[in-house]
C-alpha cells in the first residue's frame, strides 16, 4: 500500500455560488511532485463537481476563487501517469476531501440554521437537473420557509415550474422531504399529511428529491436556509 497525507484547508462564508466564488481551498498532499502533476484531472473531478459546482448560499458570486493542490514530496506516492489503481485512489481522495470541504463551507453559511441537499433525479440531462436544483437553492421563499421550518411545498414546486426546463411535464412529478413523500404526479400526495412534512421541516439537515420522470440524468446541490441573521450580518457587513 501507498500512502499519501492530505491536509486541507479552505475559506469561504458566502458568495460561492458557481462561475466565480469567493473561496480559496488549499490541498496539500504528502507525495512527490509527479503525484501532484499527474493528478491534475482528480483535481479537476473533486473541484467541478464537489464545489465549484455543487454548492451554493445565496447565489451572489465573488471573483476570487482559487483551488490550489501542493505535493510536499515528504511522502514515497508516485504516480506518473493518470491511471491504475494508485490514480484511482488519489483521484477519490480529492474528491472526498472537496466534497468534505464544499459542505462546510454551506453550514457555515452567514447565518445559517440548515443544511440542505437538493437532489433532482430522473432527468433528461445532468444540465436541467441543475437549473431545477439551483431554482430550489437560490429561491428566498424556499430558504425562509426551510428557516421557519415550514413544509410549504407549494413554493418548492414553483422554483421547479420556473427553473426553465422546455416540456417539463409537471404532472409526472414527484417530490419528497427526506423519506416523505408529499407531491406526486405534480399535486399534493393523497396519503401525506402535514405533521410528517413539519417533522422533516425541524431537523437541521434535510434532503429535497425531485423526480422528473424524463430520464436517468441526476444532479445534487448543497445549500442552506436564509435567516433573520443573515440579513444582519449583510446590512452590517460595512458598519
Amino acid at each position: 500500500w501507498l500512502k499519501s497525507t492530505f491536509g486541507a484547508a479552505v475559506m469561504a462564508a458566502a458568495l460561492v455560488a458557481p462561475a466565480h466564488a469567493d473561496l480559496v481551498l488549499d490541498l496539500t498532499s504528502g507525495g512527490t511532485p509527479n503525484a501532484c502533476g499527474s493528478c491534475s484531472g482528480g483535481v479537476t473531478y473533486g473541484w467541478a463537481f464537489s464545489v465549484r459546482n455543487a454548492i451554493t448560499i445565496d447565489g451572489d458570486t465573488s471573483t476570487n476563487d482559487s483551488f490550489i493542490i501542493v505535493a510536499t514530496g515528504a511522502g514515497s506516492l508516485v504516480i506518473d501517469k493518470a491511471e491504475g489503481a494508485d490514480y484511482e485512489a488519489l483521484k477519490d481522495a480529492v474528491t472526498d476531501i472537496s466534497r468534505n470541504l464544499a459542505q462546510q463551507i454551506i453550514r457555515d453559511g452567514e447565518g445559517a440554521t440548515k443544511f440542505m441537499t437538493i437532489t433532482v433525479d430522473e432527468g433528461a440531462d445532468v444540465a436541467e437537473c441543475r437549473k431545477i436544483a439551483y431554482a430550489i437553492a437560490h429561491s428566498p421563499l424556499v430558504k425562509t420557509a426551510f428557516f421557519a421550518s415550514d413544509p410549504n411545498l407549494g413554493r418548492i414546486l414553483a422554483a421547479v415550474g420556473y427553473a426553465g426546463v422546455d416540456d417539463l411535464d409537471v404532472t409526472k412529478l414527484d417530490l419528497y422531504l427526506d423519506d416523505v413523500w408529499v407531491a406526486k404526479a405534480g399535486g399534493r400526495n393523497p396519503d401525506y399529511r402535514e405533521e410528517d412534512g413539519q417533522r422533516i421541516m425541524k431537523q437541521s439537515e434535510i434532503t429535497v428529491r425531485v423526480k422528473l420522470a424524463r430520464g436517468d440524468a441526476t444532479a445534487t446541490v448543497w445549500t442552506c436556509d436564509l435567516s433573520h441573521d443573515y440579513v444582519t450580518i449583510n446590512a452590517d457587513y460595512r458598519s
